[in-house]
């Protein structure tokens, strides 16, 4: 054998050897992180959609509710979730995910029982403003914190398995939401009482394990040996920054404010969340509009849940397989639109129903791969914090929207008219993935070019950190 093969068998030999030490390394992250951090945002987008379910169960009727006080509601949530969702990021970088993320866990399981205890509007108000306050730092926590133990490439799976916990937890909560009603009249409380609180007791349960079992920061991670934690800092290096120790500063905050791709993505979400909300909280109202009686509209929520969550995953295989996000994107809006028309234009509940399983599956789908995206396009890891809970914020202003919009006065003909604006917004959506992918496609291709006319050296350092994305050698993925 020439020393040509020998070199050749031998790095072959290496190579297999490192992908063999990657899995088992990604196996054992994979096993720490996506179990929990996906229960945790399954509980949150459960005690935060179960309204829809109680509000089936007769408590518009029984708290007095004014002809938009459920809307209302539903508005101040998400207004108490933009508000704190910085915040939440800032506070996260500054201290520890470990103790964080499950005292917010704590805190919204607390907030999610005491829903169950209020008798009148005004108390519906202020326990979803408590809401939507301590749920507001889980989605772009766990978003961040994905980014300190994956590469680039290996996030929007792991983010897509997660995001599956949101359609898991209306599959779900619509038959424990059937479950619990049944206990109308136990202990002198109405079955929507004890949505609330049966779920909230759950979520405050999961709260005191996930303090045993959420991880730290990777460079400190404790179920990680010495070895381990060094191999995944340096695979972390070589692919972006997420294996450095930045430390905080304000101008890497400024860097996202003032980026016009972290406003892209912000915007994205923006027109994707719009329909996303309406449908999670309204789609046990739409189902029973169709006519089905309002057990049966319980029930009848969990497939089209049960859908989004394969078609976020298989998305999610195929976006990996083809290394490819925008068209997917763009295709998952383009289903929910051709739903949404569906449930427009056909006359038959067998039809419609068809309606709402493909805008479901085409909006969650969308949603579960442009939320991974940030992060792996936003580098500088203070940077990487903000842009994601600036994507969530700006976003959410969306679902403010909706839950105003789709109010009992529009309620006619199946919501028609939101209904027509929930395709404006997913066209605008559209628009926005089509700005992204062409806006980052063409600067690859001028940083290719300049890396290769410059003879200047690659910056690394202090200098690289400081760069982060706007580094000639960093490439968007799209």
């Amino acid at each position: 054998m020439s020393s040509v093969e020998k070199q050749t068998g031998s790095q072959t030999t290496l190579d297999s050897a490192d992908r063999h030490v990657d899995r088992r390394l990604l196996r054992k992250v994979d096993l720490r992180l996506l179990p929990i951090l996906t229960g945790l945002y399954l509980l949150s987008f459960l005690d935060r959609s179960n309204i829809g379910n109680a509000k089936l169960d007769g408590l518009a009727t029984d708290l007095h509710l004014s002809a938009s006080g459920y809307n209302n509601a539903l508005a101040v949530y998400f207004v108490a979730y933009v508000v704190f969702e910085i915040p939440a990021n800032i506070i996260l970088k500054r201290f520890d995910p470990q103790f964080w993320l499950p005292t917010l866990t704590l805190a919204w399981g607390v907030a999610s029982i005491a829903q169950g205890l209020i008798h009148n509007q005004a108390g519906l108000y202020g326990i979803r403003f408590l809401l939507g306050a301590t749920e507001a730092g889980l989605f772009p926590g766990v978003i961040y914190l994905f980014s300190v133990y994956y590469r680039r490439r290996e996030r929007h799976w792991r983010v897509a398995v997660f995001f599956g916990g949101a359609a898991l937890a209306g599959a779900f909560g619509g038959v424990l939401a059937y479950l619990i009603g049944l206990m109308d009249g136990v202990g002198g409380r109405r079955g929507w009482n004890w949505i609330f609180i049966i779920e909230g007791i759950i979520t405050v349960a999961v709260s005191l394990l996930a303090y045993f079992i959420v991880p730290t920061w990777s460079h400190s991670a404790k179920f990680l040996t010495v070895t381990e934690r060094e191999h995944l800092l340096a695979r972390l290096r070589e692919d972006s920054d997420a294996g450095n120790h930045e430390q905080f500063h304000w101008s890497f905050v400024r860097q996202a404010l003032t980026d016009h791709v972290v406003w892209g993505y912000a915007l994205l979400f923006h027109g994707f969340s719009f329909a996303l909300y309406t449908l999670s909280l309204f789609l046990p109202t739409i189902i029973a509009g169709l006519g089905f009686a309002t057990w049966k509209a319980q029930l009848m929520s969990v497939p089209p849940n049960a859908l989004a969550a394969f078609s976020i995953w298989f998305a999610a295989w195929l976006s990996s397989y083809y290394k490819i996000r925008a068209p997917i994107i763009i295709g998952g809006a383009l289903v929910g639109i051709i739903g949404y028309i569906i449930l427009l234009t056909t006359k038959t509940a067998g039809a419609q129903y068809t309606g709402v399983h493909l805008a479901t599956a085409g909006v969650y789908t969308g949603n579960a791969l442009l939320l991974s995206w940030p992060s792996e396009n936003i580098s500088g890891q203070t940077k990487r914090a903000v842009g994601v809970a600036m994507q969530i914020t700006i976003g959410d202003i969306g679902a403010i929207a909706g839950v105003l919009i789709y109010r009992p006065n529009f309620a006619a003909h199946l919501y028609r008219k939101p209904h027509i604006i929930t395709i404006g917004y997913l066209t605008f959506a559209i628009a926005m993935t089509t700005y992204l992918w062409v806006w980052m496609a063409k600067e690859n291709h001028r940083r290719d070019v300049l890396l290769e006319q410059s003879k200047e050296p690659v910056p690394e350092g202090e200098e690289r950190i400081r760069l982060g994305d706007r580094a000639v050698d960093f490439r968007y993925q799209t």
